[in-house]
């Protein structure tokens, strides 16, 4: 897969299918279009081409901090990478570029740059200035410039129950396993390992302290997590915990993470954490001593379930 960064930067002589969106999560529902672009695109020998944007629409227009996406951009082109596309194409979403008719859109962008044969979206996709465009608009302009248009119907969308809405709210709640259900893959948090107060290694938990730069990036529920993370080419598993250490009197978040049976020096480096399991909710205790208890209970029913699910 070739990741271009702004459409100006795509360039080819070949005929292209494209889909188009913002494919948060890449779910069930999201892979689902993606496998019927990439297939069709190689039976009729044309390249596949996936168009999304960055930032977020909902970022640039309504200036929404607020947003919480379930992938980084990065963990996005990631996951799309194996999907089978030939071509992702991020384009940097602007006040301007939302200004664009749905006519410029089609004429400028699908016809002109991606030269277009086959546009295959989701149901009820709305496209252009004032979110104008859409299926019938769409069809109109794919006779007048000559090529196709593919809508998935509403039932088939549905019929994976699934959608970004639904991943966030399984997250925020905890459910991880309908999460991850969902999403077809385990939930990930990447960041930097980063210097901590060193809390963890005096009471025989050293923790890995993970700085997630994007804050638009959804943290999911504070608590305990089993989690895994390929450490030097190795599958290193553990325990994570998100929020605010109410026994020693944290004042903000921290994501930590121990992990088992492995020592090394991992400041600085970037981690990607997957998380597997939920295991409780975060809990404030009266000593240090009831704390290193529940620690043990914790690690040993996060080995036992990585021993179980291996």
């Amino acid at each position: 897969m070739n990741t271009i960064q702004n459409i100006a930067n795509f360039s080819t002589s070949e005929k292209t299918y494209v889909t188009i969106g913002t494919f948060d999560g890449v779910h069930f529902g999201h892979q689902k279009i993606i496998e019927k672009l990439v297939l069709e695109a190689k039976k009729a020998n044309r390249k596949s081409v996936l168009l999304t944007f960055f930032p977020h629409p909902r970022m640039v227009l309504q200036k929404d901090n607020s947003l919480e996406l379930i992938n980084t951009i990065e963990e996005r082109a990631n996951l799309l990478e194996i999907t089978g596309l030939d071509y992702l194409i991020i384009h940097p979403f602007s006040i301007a570029f939302s200004r664009m008719s749905a006519l410029a859109f089609v004429r400028d962008i699908l016809v002109n740059q991606l030269h277009i044969s086959k546009l295959i979206i989701g149901y009820d996709h709305h496209f252009g200035k004032n979110r104008e465009g859409n299926i019938i608009q769409l069809t109109e302009y794919s006779h007048l410039y000559d090529f196709k248009v593919e809508e998935i119907p509403a039932q088939d969308i549905d019929a994976v129950s699934v959608s970004s809405t639904k991943i966030r709210n399984a997250l925020a709640e905890g459910s991880l396993k309908t999460a991850n259900s969902y999403l077809g893959y385990n939930f990930m948090l990447s960041g930097t390992v980063v210097n901590g107060k060193q809390l963890g290694g005096k009471i025989g938990y050293p923790t890995a302290n993970i700085n997630v730069k994007e804050t638009y990036k959804l943290i999911p529920k504070t608590g305990v997590y089993v989690v895994l993370s390929k450490i030097q080419e190795r599958n290193v598993y553990g325990m994570m915990n998100i929020g605010n250490r109410p026994t020693v009197n944290g004042n903000h978040q921290t994501i930590e993470v121990h992990f088992f049976d492995f020592n090394a020096d991992l400041y600085g480096q970037n981690l990607q954490i997957e998380l597997l399991y939920f295991l409780r909710d975060e809990e404030k205790f009266d000593t240090i001593e009831s704390l290193i208890i529940q620690l043990k209970k914790d690690e040993q029913t996060a080995r036992a379930f990585v021993t179980k699910n291996l």
